[in-house]
């Protein structure tokens, strides 16, 4: 006798059921859709064996065999999980889709992150560009900027690893393009802590981007293959031990490759072909449960990237680069364990590995590199007194770093030594943090602090911290942190021949307070207010040519780098968000800020590189169909400061005796994009097409000074225009 097969259809993150999913008895003709909270039923469903094959776009494919016998109907719980995301073994149903988040970070997954990565570079950190209140007006670069202050300042950390410089560029040339290291498709989560991080991300002052890897698919094999406008990717994961029908096994593999045909692209929309550069990555994890309490993993990558313009002959000067390689490693060995059910402990040892070697037309070296670091990690969360958790940690890091920086002059035929570098020295720090839950849950307070020490400069700082959240409403929360925080010199400053090893941390205490309101559970609006001054800032305030009182004052070949400035960062930002797996989801958000510098060998007072006054970000998706998915973004920028001591309108610029004065035109960008799912009874086929700067915006970046006149003071400023409108397309193959 016919019966009914019956089911719900959710996010395996938040819980919401999924409306517009297709479901399918493969083999049959018998389909059909969810509804608005996610309920199907097939009806009348003769007695056999059949394959349930539920689908829609953005999330990953799920079948699942079932015999359906006489009597009874059968009822199905489905959790669909992103793309981005892995098969998951368990579901853990939250309250939302904002509940995991910190109460003062952002943060991104799942589909989120795959349609903001772009098509065209496929890059997950140009996703955290969409982000509220960043910084990101270069269309060639990954890094960004956050509040005044460039990504130097800004903590990347990969599973709890501050990572060095985990980019795809030509090394030691800012104006070059650049591609993270990492596989989109390899990551969790990305969460951006823009103002007063937690204490246990260290070495930074202006900011931390905690990013998560993935584990693989405990349950089954799977892989699928990416072709996009600027690389090809491939990716296989997979179970790791036995698997038994209904059970997991105890650990997982997932390893990706890509390669990049970038330059090809950028080559045919820039007038500067030193911008293009290709690369190649691989990237793996492995991961095992030694025990129900003990996780063991394993996480490498590998990547190399590097420029060839042969062909470009004498057309260039001596000290143009024509020649590059670039080859990096980092791997992490993780260690978590739960000897019971209130302690925690997280260990992780890692390294890092950088070469470069750039060349000029007669394979010359201009500059060379390598840097090396062996870090371990580790942190401790102990429950007690019923909810209060208290957190500890220690660190050790021991960076090294060789590489010089040459010139070469023509007539008469000299080499000159812009830089040398060569030393290593002993990072150590420790944190601990205390939590607790008052008022019933209402009221959370949290009292922390860091010590940091340098072996180079021999100086110890402390650094205190403090967060306080309070559920005003169900609805509605205020939140509360302030926080110092201390960055040590590079190694290549501290042994630079500029620099010198009694260079001081840069400081910076910020003090953030932001209101939360919930409109409804999937609908939320926040208002953020900041304040971060800075102090004992590195710079080289005598690198740049300038007027001063009436003369034009010419750089000295080796500028010395000094901790010579202290500056300040305020703002406020406000942005509505909704996050939903079936109708509208997305953001819009404004920021208002002032970042100015002081330098206290020049006298001066100025805006700092990265002021950037006015800000909208826009992103907006929505699944129009269950194989078609459409989103937008658009980034508004007002116009950055031209670095440097300049005055002049359009193409006829002069020295100036005030620095980043001039600024650039205001930036626009607005991307479309458009998913399109085709499902087969195996493997399922995603279209991705997209236009990226819709309205054809020129948008342009600052290069550098290409040379000046000492008596008139006359300057050649060279721009970069920004991608012109490209339409593009990616095709993703899952089997």
């Amino acid at each position: 006798m016919a019966q009914d097969v019956t089911g719900r259809v959710h996010d395996a993150n938040t819980g919401e059921g999924l409306t517009r999913v297709q479901i399918q008895l493969l083999g049959t003709p018998q389909a059909t859709i969810t509804d608005e909270e996610g309920r199907f039923a097939i009806q009348a469903v003769p007695p056999g064996k059949y394959t349930l094959h539920v689908s829609t776009v953005g999330y990953r494919t799920l079948r699942q065999n079932f015999e359906h016998e006489e009597q009874g109907s059968q009822h199905f719980e489905v959790a669909l999980n992103p793309l981005t995301l892995r098969h998951n073994e368990t579901v853990s149903v939250t309250a939302g889709p904002f509940p995991q988040e910190s109460p003062t970070a952002v943060d991104l997954a799942g589909i989120e992150l795959k349609n903001l990565a772009s098509v065209l570079s496929d890059d997950p950190l140009r996703a955290v560009q969409a982000l509220p209140g960043v910084t990101s007006n270069d269309d060639f670069r990954s890094q960004i900027a956050l509040r005044g202050a460039g990504f130097e300042r800004i903590g990347l950390y990969l599973d709890g690893v501050l990572l060095h410089s985990p980019f795809h560029a030509l090394q030691g040339e800012t104006a070059s393009a650049s591609m993270t290291l990492f596989n989109g498709d390899m990551l969790d989560s990305l969460e951006l802590h823009a103002g007063a991080p937690p204490v246990n991300f260290a070495d930074r002052t202006a900011g931390a981007l905690d990013v998560k890897s993935r584990d693989g698919d405990r349950r089954s094999f799977g892989m699928h293959g990416t072709a996009s406008a600027s690389n090809a990717s491939f990716l296989a994961e997979g179970p790791l031990g036995k698997t038994s029908p209904g059970r997991a096994a105890r650990g997982s593999w997932l390893a990706a490759v890509r390669k990049s045909y970038l330059q090809y692209i950028v080559e045919r929309t820039t007038d500067e072909p030193h911008l293009a550069f290709g690369f190649w990555d691989v990237q793996g994890r492995l991961s095992y449960d030694v025990s129900s309490r003990h996780n063991l993993s394993l996480n490498v990558v590998n990547g190399s990237s590097g420029l060839n313009r042969d062909g470009i002959g004498n057309r260039v000067g001596l000290n143009a680069y024509v020649f590059s390689v670039y080859r990096a490693t980092y791997a992490t060995l993780g260690s978590r364990w739960a000897p019971s059910a209130s302690t925690l402990i997280n260990n992780r040892l890692g390294f890092q590995r950088e070469r470069y070697n750039n060349q000029n037309r007669e394979r010359s070296p201009i500059s060379r590199g390598g840097y090396g670091e062996w870090i371990w990690n580790a942190d401790v969360t102990q429950v007690w007194l019923g909810a209060h958790p208290l957190e500890f940690g220690l660190s050790l890091r021991r960076p090294r770093d060789d590489g010089f920086f040459n010139r070469y002059v023509v007539n008469p035929t000299a080499v000159r030594r812009l830089d040398e570098y060569r030393g290593a020295g002993l990072r150590s720090g420790g944190y601990v943090k205390q939590s607790w839950m008052l008022a019933s849950g209402r009221i959370q307070f949290t009292g922390a602090g860091r010590w940091d020490r340098h072996d180079v400069n021999g100086i110890t700082i402390v650094s205190p911290h403090a967060a306080a959240v309070f559920q005003l409403h169900r609805t509605s929360r205020l939140s509360l942190a302030w926080g110092q925080y201390a960055q040590y010199p590079e190694i290549n400053q501290f042994f630079s021949i500029a620099g010198h090893k009694r260079l001081l941390p840069m400081r910076a205490t910020h003090a953030q307070a932001s209101f939360e309101q919930r409109l409804d559970d999937m609908t939320r609006v926040r208002l953020e207010f900041y304040n971060r001054q800075d102090r004992d800032l590195l710079a080289r305030p005598l690198a740049e040519p300038r007027i001063l009182n009436g003369r034009i004052i010419n750089p000295p070949l080796i500028a010395r780098i000094v901790n010579s400035q202290r500056g300040y960062a305020r703002g406020a930002q406000i942005f509505l968000q909704r996050r939903s797996a079936n109708s509208f989801t997305g953001w819009i958000a404004y920021s208002y800020g002032m970042s100015r510098v002081s330098d206290g060998i020049l006298n001066l007072n100025f805006p700092a590189d990265w002021d950037q006054r006015h800000g909208v970000n826009v992103y907006g998706s929505y699944r129009l169909r269950p194989t078609v998915n459409l989103s937008v973004r658009h980034i508004y920028g007002s116009g950055l400061p031209v670095p440097g001591f300049f005055r002049g309108t359009k193409d006829n610029f002069f020295l100036a005796d005030m620095r980043n004065n001039l600024r650039l035109d205001s930036y626009h960008r607005t991307d479309f994009r458009m998913n399109k799912a085709y499902v087969y009874d195996r493997w399922q086929i995603t279209l991705f097409a997209e236009v990226i700067n819709l309205i054809n915006r020129k948008n342009l970046r600052f290069e550098e000074l290409s040379s000046y006149n000492t008596r008139t003071g006359s300057t050649r400023l060279h721009f970069n225009t920004l991608l012109p409108i490209i339409p593009s397309a990616g095709l993703m193959v899952e089997f």
